[in-house]
């Protein structure tokens, strides 16, 4: 590996790390943080699994070889649950044959051991652009309510609503997983980059205050608490 490269990606991406060798895990982590990026970690391919199913990434970097399991497996059946993440494939395996059956089982690029981190980081960011051109949806709907990615600006019933900018990443959040139970863990990690629980009623206030702004004054509630499990973001009737 060569020396790192800043990156020239007009936004940081969130990046999944699997990568079971520590040593390499922790250059890339460092690699990509000081390239302007948000890497995460997983050491083995069932919790990275885990992490690429529940968690919003804009790339994922997997080696090919993993404990519990591996890094084909991992994309293949990632797919096959509909996460359509970016995959870049890392393995000391570089036939023609590797690579073909590394694409086939859903990788979108695949580079191999050992490698440049320039061309490692360049291949990742070019991933990462090429998702952000297919996203084009920029505006959620949930019921009455719309909010508008690009502007910043959020309507109920037509009506302007006003939020922080905690509030307006929330709202963003729940509502691009519209129907889906969102737990306490994917908001602290979604929302406050946080990977631990910091034991505070941060996600309670936030939730309540959200509530207030975009439930006061309107007609039926959108923003649901599911006991034991999280919040889910639903127009009932």
């Amino acid at each position: 590996m060569m020396s790192l490269a800043r990156s020239t990606a007009p936004e940081p991406m969130r990046i999944l790390i699997i990568e079971d060798d520590r040593e390499a895990a922790s250059y890339l982590v460092k690699a990509f943080r000081e390239a302007g990026h948000v890497p995460d970690h997983a050491g083995d391919g069932q919790t990275g699994f885990h992490m690429a199913e529940t968690h919003d990434y804009d790339v994922m970097v997997v080696d090919r070889m993993l404990p519990e399991r591996d890094g084909l497996s991992v994309i293949s059946g990632l797919r096959q649950k509909g996460v359509e993440t970016p995959a870049l494939i890392l393995s000391a395996l570089g036939q023609v044959d590797d690579r073909v059956t590394g694409l086939r089982a859903g990788g979108d690029d695949y580079l191999a051991k050992p490698y440049a981190f320039s061309e490692l980081l360049a291949r990742v960011e070019v991933l990462g652009r090429r998702r952000g051109a297919k996203e084009v949806e920029t505006v959620y709907r949930v019921g009455d309510l719309e909010l508008d990615r690009l502007s910043h600006e959020v309507k109920r019933a037509g009506k302007s609503v006003v939020l922080q900018p905690r509030e307006f990443r929330l709202l963003e959040y729940m509502m691009k997983h519209a129907g889906q139970v969102v737990t306490r863990t994917m908001l602290l990690e979604n929302v406050w980059d946080y990977h631990f629980d910091p034991q505070t009623n941060v996600i309670d206030v936030h939730i309540s205050r959200l509530r207030s702004k975009i439930e006061r004054d309107f007609g039926s509630p959108l923003l649901h608490t599911v006991r034991g499990a999280g919040y889910i973001m639903r127009a009932d009737g």
